[in-house]
């Protein structure tokens, strides 16, 4: 489970995050990544539309992602937001499949983050 003080839940930090984060995907997920000023902890954010499939599945898909991000808390800079999309081959993916896909994306993002600064 994500702590509570890790999770994203303000609606309008989301909307920034997606429009002006620096961005990179996969084949089931994409990431968005915004890193700010000050001390603030860590925020995540899911995002699973009906696309990906029924409630059942969505939710499968959320609890993966939730774990394997609390996994990866520790790898992002201080007073990052990630916002992580999933997208409709999320469904049918395995968690090993998930995780390497998230691993890539979360590479990618922050490869991007370093060689762009902040936006």
């Amino acid at each position: 489970m994500l702590a509570s003080v890790n999770r994203l839940t303000s609606g309008p930090v989301f909307a920034e995050t997606i429009r002006r984060g620096h961005r990179a995907g996969g084949a089931t997920v994409v990431l968005h990544l915004v890193v700010g000023p000050g001390a603030e902890p860590v925020k995540v954010g899911f995002v699973v539309s009906k696309q990906v499939g029924n409630a059942v599945i969505r939710n499968t898909v959320k609890r993966r992602l939730r774990h394997l991000a609390r996994e990866r808390l520790s790898s992002l800079p201080g007073s990052a937001v990630l916002v992580v999309r999933a997208l409709p081959p999320a469904a049918s993916a395995s968690y090993a499949e998930l995780g390497a896909d998230v691993d890539r994306a979360l590479n990618r993002v922050l490869d991007r983050y370093q060689a762009g600064g902040d936006r």
